[in-house]
């Protein structure tokens, strides 16, 4: 017999608090604290007064601030460029490969593939530097042994202006490919056998099969996968920190926002911690992200849903 009693409201009061507490404990309250915080100013002597917006017009006019705030937030553009035109294409050629039926061994290569991304990004980004050392490492001695050494920089990977910030971000790419590809394999997983053998019955290639039936159908998880990946390049912070340090070098040729944010709350050679505008900094993050995800949310969302 089902029991048709309806539940009672502090039911679902017990079983929500504890995920709300350690939310708001953890997520909401820093946020916004960090939010408050941006609106005082520090006096010498550890005192706050109110400032309003003066943090954020110091931020944009300041040379000290606008120069390199603006130089992270286009490096953070080009960062999250590269995760998107090789990471999640990448990520869906392998999911489209690991769903063939005619694919044997396809556990054993997903997990392979998804290995990386449940190891420390500390010993990632470790091991990577000491590969892509330019005395010892691996990665140069692999080059000259198929011949190609006239391509590497004199510099080292790391320290060439030009390919630092490419080379962390594909470093980046490397360790994390495997998430988005799982969930481009449920997505590809979910469709309906029944389409795919009326489009071989109707005589379309498995090329055709995949870019007229498979991928309009999957275009909602290429919506999300989009907006995780900005997400996550917009708040990224460890992947630069690990190889490049706080200075992102060469020259801050790899700062990012994550970067330029953790010198100005927590100081660096030659220059003092201020929290105000460290605050400051991470509140432009949040509206950043919090914008571009309300953008998505509200406009493409609801049209791939409606479609």
């Amino acid at each position: 017999m089902i029991s048709t009693t309806r539940p009672r409201w502090h039911h679902l009061l017990i079983f929500l608090a504890p995920a709300v507490l350690i939310y708001s404990a953890f997520m909401a309250l820093p946020l916004l604290d960090s939010l408050r915080l941006s609106f005082l100013h520090q006096n010498p002597d550890g005192s706050a007064v109110f400032a309003g917006l003066a943090n954020y017009n110091r931020l944009f006019n300041d040379p000290f601030y606008k120069g390199p705030f603006l130089r992270a937030f286009l490096q953070n553009i080009e960062f999250f460029a590269i995760f998107m035109l090789v990471q999640n294409p990448v990520a869906l050629l392998l999911a489209a490969l690991l769903t063939s039926r005619n694919l044997k061994g396809r556990a054993i290569y997903r997990t392979i593939l998804f290995a990386p991304t449940t190891l420390s990004i500390v010993i990632i980004g470790w091991i990577w530097t000491l590969m892509l050392n330019p005395l010892w490492g691996i990665v140069n001695n692999i080059i000259k042994g198929i011949g190609l050494a006239s391509i590497m920089p004199k510099e080292g990977w790391l320290g060439s202006p030009n390919l630092a910030l490419v080379v962390v971000a594909l470093v980046g790419v490397w360790q994390y490919v495997g998430l988005p590809m799982i969930l481009f394999m449920a997505s590809l997983l979910g469709i309906d056998d029944e389409l795919i053998d009326e489009g071989r019955v109707d005589g379309a290639t498995a090329w055709g099969i995949f870019w007229r039936i498979k991928f309009p159908l999957i275009l909602p998880t290429v919506g999300i996968v989009t907006i995780l990946t900005f997400v996550g390049n917009f708040s990224a912070f460890e992947n630069v920190f690990v190889m490049q340090g706080s200075t992102a070098g060469p020259d801050y040729r790899t700062d990012i926002l994550g970067t330029f944010f953790y010198r100005t709350m927590f100081g660096n050679f030659g220059q003092l911690p201020d929290t105000s505008m460290g605050a400051t900094v991470g509140s432009m993050m949040f509206l950043i992200i919090l914008t571009v995800v309300c953008i998505y949310l509200f406009g493409f969302q609801r049209r791939l849903i409606r479609d």
